[in-house]
């Protein structure tokens, strides 16, 4: 009855640090911006990789091996959240556009407020959408 109860939860702990880890690819993916990306690659890294490797900890009992795991995870806890914060002020340093790109996101934010205050509804534009229109309005303006 132990072993089932410590297969159930060694495989819920797995399967979800699996889900977190691929959300997280996803979100590298479908962000445009690299701030964005390291963000989204920078949390759920280290949530996925420590339910993943509890759950193998679970499933073999504490043995060496196991003792290992835990400092594979404080090595990975002390050291992720600093290369993203790297990573990130690296992209601020050496992006000219950066100022540019904020100001877009920004003007997309305040468009779909503005839509989500005229309609009452949070689904009549994203702000993906607004984003995409500005830049296609800036793109116009330089061509002209």
């Amino acid at each position: 009855m132990l072993d089932v109860i410590r297969f159930i939860l060694s495989a819920a702990l797995t399967a979800t640090g699996l889900f977190c880890l691929l959300s997280g690819v996803v979100g590298v993916y479908r962000f445009r911006y690299a701030l964005n990306r390291v963000h989204a690659a920078a949390l759920i890294d280290t949530v996925g990789i420590l339910l993943m490797l509890l759950g193998v900890i679970i499933a073999t009992g504490f043995t060496v091996a196991s003792g290992k795991m835990l400092v594979v995870i404080a090595f990975l806890w002390l050291t992720s959240p600093v290369s993203g914060h790297l990573i990130g002020r690296m992209e601020v340093t050496i992006n000219d556009e950066l100022e540019k790109d904020a100001e877009v996101m920004n003007r997309a934010y305040v468009q779909h407020e503005k839509t989500v205050e005229t309609s009452g509804s949070a689904d009549a534009a994203e702000p993906a959408e607004a984003e995409e229109n500005m830049e296609k309005e800036e793109k116009e303006e330089a061509h002209e």
